[in-house]
């Protein structure tokens, strides 16, 4: 990209002075004086890939784009890159859906060996291994291999366990072994944004934006990088430190050097570390907050790799009982672990995707134990256990499996995981990225159309080929080729897919209902007999594909069912009341949707209020809201009390105040609303949001803040004043969307200067 912008540059500005590149990888004085020593002329063999590149995410883009907006909905888009990451995805969520749960039951004891105790699992019973979870076919939930195996129910398992708890325990073996840990690579772009989520919680895209400000200042080199090489002066700078900080022993006996595994990668630049040689900590660099925290661990991770290796001892313990029922011997097993060495642990351990492991300078040690030696049993547990579902992709996963696979390129990671939840393709929840039910039925298509293009191996390849092109081969061939035998027929066969068909899900796991995906989201049919139609339910946006059954869909039948037999009448105006759930959550209504009235009354339910809590007399106290409570001593203005999208309030003019916990909106009176409303005028204006909007169309958060002269949607630079006969806490997404419209027509205001 770097080229290709030095290129752009010399065709538009077409200069009549020499011109050279210049390539640099970290802001100091030696790299920018090393780069104007040794000037070069412009690659065109990499220009041209960066092109073609360019090309091809648009022929992808704009060919398979508008058939998707035929095909499911509008608003939707397709990638090179993209749709081969969603399709991870889908493929994960599939494996899941298919999945069987398996349990089983094992033993555990807690044993004293000369007054210091440590815990063991059984292993075996009569020479048959206890089964484990890898034992279990993941889609059927059975046993790979029964023989030689012992597969115990919750019965057998407490019957055992009530005969071994008094039996003789006794040390058959001990094994003991060290190991040697070598420190982790210096940082690359992927590696970074996987250790950044597992131990900042930050997202790929939060990460590539504080490190570029770590760049831009000269703390870091550049932070696009596939490359694990270490300049021999940053070797020297480490080196120099580890001896200093840690002490001689603490260095590693030669210098450690790093090669690139990963497929596809360029090296066209160091690893990422702290710039130059002096390798200063965050603290003596003055930083703070999180860009204090990421540059920590680069600095950790580098200065890591000349450190000298971890040395760790292992113990493996295997303990005998015999069960005095059947004389057979049941094996248990205990492990241990001590860091003889902690070499580079000082100053960094890795990160693991699994939570539940432990890191590895985390001593776990075995008392002294020696064969033959008998031991008393403490306490005996019979536990349970369930296969789990292969685990969803975090950002950390996807990207280290993209990489893996050598599909994209690692600075395009942060973008394309941002653009899939953008496009309402993916759900981030507790650091999952969950698939929707459109990223099901998108994917599906593409499979069957364009194959090609989602097919990993395929994109994989593709990088190989513009890496060919950037050694010299001929671009346009390649372009044509792809053009005409991958997309252009791909095109036809799409046109041809029944939309209705293509957007239906069916699975035996959901039958005999199905799963369709409409204008407005994924919705249920409920095929009746006699009717003329499927009775239809929406699907809530929070439930994963995966995790929808047929008893989750019946549930939300029967919600929906309950939701349109009305509580009662309206005494007042004789229409009928209903308690319902919406896509916001549960609401009461007043009448029906009708062409006259296409909008009916309709009040939130409170904070802990369930649907089912509700009843005619509540309904009727809630649709009479916003309650008057009386008016403000000061002016005269009234206050309200009422229910907005996120919670209820009181308010007075344009000042509302949230209720407390303690606070029943139908019971408040005048005397707390005016304490609350007081509270708040004396906070001063708050520069947090009253209220999200939530996400603009075009990228950007849209909230409502309380400002000097009211209540107003803040939209980048955009302050939009929200009407006086409207209420913030209640206007819609939509409304929003017209006003931050409206007044971007008329541009910003304009301020007259006073004189003088």
């Amino acid at each position: 990209e770097g080229e290709a912008i030095g290129w752009h540059l010399l065709e538009v500005l077409k200069p009549k002075v020499p011109v050279h590149r210049l390539v640099f990888h970290e802001i100091t004085e030696k790299a920018i004086k090393g780069a104007l020593n040794k000037p070069r002329e412009l690659d065109y063999g990499l220009v041209n890939a960066q092109e073609t590149r360019r090309i091809l995410d648009r022929l992808v883009g704009y060919e398979v784009s508008p058939l998707l907006w035929k095909k499911v909905a509008r608003g939707l888009s397709a990638g090179r890159v993209q749709s081969v990451a969603v399709r991870l995805l889908v493929i994960r969520e599939r494996e899941r859906t298919q999945f069987v749960t398996a349990n089983w039951w094992n033993l555990k004891t807690r044993l004293d060996a000369d007054g210091r105790n440590f815990e063991a699992t059984m292993v075996d019973y009569g020479g048959d291994r206890v089964v484990t979870g890898k034992n279990f076919d993941e889609k059927t939930g059975l046993l790979k291999k029964t023989e030689g195996f012992l597969h115990m129910g919750e019965s057998q398992a407490k019957s055992l366990h009530e005969r071994l708890k008094k039996g003789a325990f006794t040390v058959t073996s001990v094994e003991r072994k060290k190991q040697e840990r070598n420190p982790a690579p210096p940082f690359t772009t992927s590696t970074l944004q996987q250790e950044a989520n597992r131990k900042l919680g930050l997202g790929s895209r939060q990460t590539m934006q504080v490190a570029q400000k770590l760049y831009e200042n000269g703390h870091i080199t550049y932070m696009r990088t596939d490359s694990l090489h270490l300049s021999d002066e940053a070797v020297s700078g480490i080196r120099k430190m580890v001896q200093s900080r840690y002490g001689q022993d603490y260095l590693s006996d030669e210098i450690r050097r790093y090669r690139t595994k990963s497929k596809g990668a360029q090296e066209a630049h160091e690893a990422i570390r702290p710039s130059g040689m002096s390798m200063r900590t965050a603290a003596e660099i003055g930083l703070s907050g999180i860009e204090a925290k990421l540059y920590e661990l680069i600095w950790k991770r580098t200065v890591a790799t000349q450190m000298a290796k971890a040395k760790i001892a292992l113990t493996t313990a295997m303990i005998s009982v015999t069960d005095p029922e059947t004389g057979l011997a049941a094996t248990f097993r205990a492990s241990g672990r001590e860091v003889m060495f902690p070499g580079f642990f000082r100053a960094y351990v890795e990160g693991r995707d699994d939570p539940a492991a432990a890191l590895d300078n985390q001593d776990q040690p075995l008392p002294s134990l020696t064969e033959n030696q008998s031991l008393v049993c403490v306490e005996m547990l019979t536990t349970e256990h369930e296969t789990k579902p292969p685990a969803r992709y975090t950002e950390a996963t996807l990207v280290k499996e993209l990489e893996a696979r050598g599909v994209g390129r690692p600075s395009t990671y942060a973008s394309i995981i941002d653009t899939i939840q953008r496009r309402g393709y993916v759900r981030n929840h507790n650091k999952q990225l969950i698939p929707t039910f459109t990223a099901m039925v998108v994917t599906r298509f593409l499979e069957e159309s364009f194959a090609k293009v989602v097919d990993v191996e395929f994109t994989a390849s593709m990088e190989e080929q513009l890496d060919e092109i950037a050694m010299g081969q001929e671009a346009r061939q390649f372009l044509r080729t792809f053009y005409h035998n991958d997309i252009e027929q791909a095109i036809q066969s799409g046109i041809e897919l029944d939309a209705r068909s293509l957007c239906t899900i069916e699975s035996p796991k959901i039958a005999p209902f199905r799963i369709r995906i409409g204008r407005y989201g994924p919705f249920a049919e409920f095929p009746e007999e006699g009717a003329e139609k499927p009775l239809v339910v929406n699907i809530p946006d929070e439930l994963a594909p995966a995790d929808v059954d047929r008893e989750t869909l019946e549930a939300l039948k029967t919600q929906r069912e309950l939701s349109d037999a009305p509580l009662g009448v309206d005494p007042g105006t004789g229409k009928s009341v209903y308690a319902k759930k919406g896509r916001y959550g549960a609401f009461v209504q007043l009448g029906e949707v009708t062409d006259d009235e296409p909008k009916p009354k309709r009040m939130s339910l409170p904070k802990g209020v369930e649907l089912t809590d509700v009843d005619l007399p509540l309904a009727l106290s809630l649709l009479s809201l916003p309650r008057e409570l009386g008016h403000h001593p000061e002016d005269n203005e009234k206050i309200v009390a009422s229910i907005g999208r996120y919670g209820p309030y009181v308010a007075h003019k344009r000042t509302f105040a949230s209720l407390k916990a303690e606070d029943d909106v139908l019971t408040i009176d005048l005397e707390r609303a005016l304490t609350l409303i007081a509270q708040k005028a004396t906070r001063g204006r708050s520069v947090e949001p009253m209220r999200s909007l939530g996400e603009h169309p075009d990228g950007g958060v849209m909230d409502i803040l309380d400002g000097r002269y009211g209540p107003y949607i803040k939209f980048g630079k955009l302050n939009v004043t929200i009407p006086k006969d409207e209420d913030p806490m209640t206007i819609s997404v939509a409304r929003g969307l017209e006003l931050i419209a409206e007044k971007a027509k008329k541009g910003p205001t304009k301020r007259k200067r006073k004189k003088g």
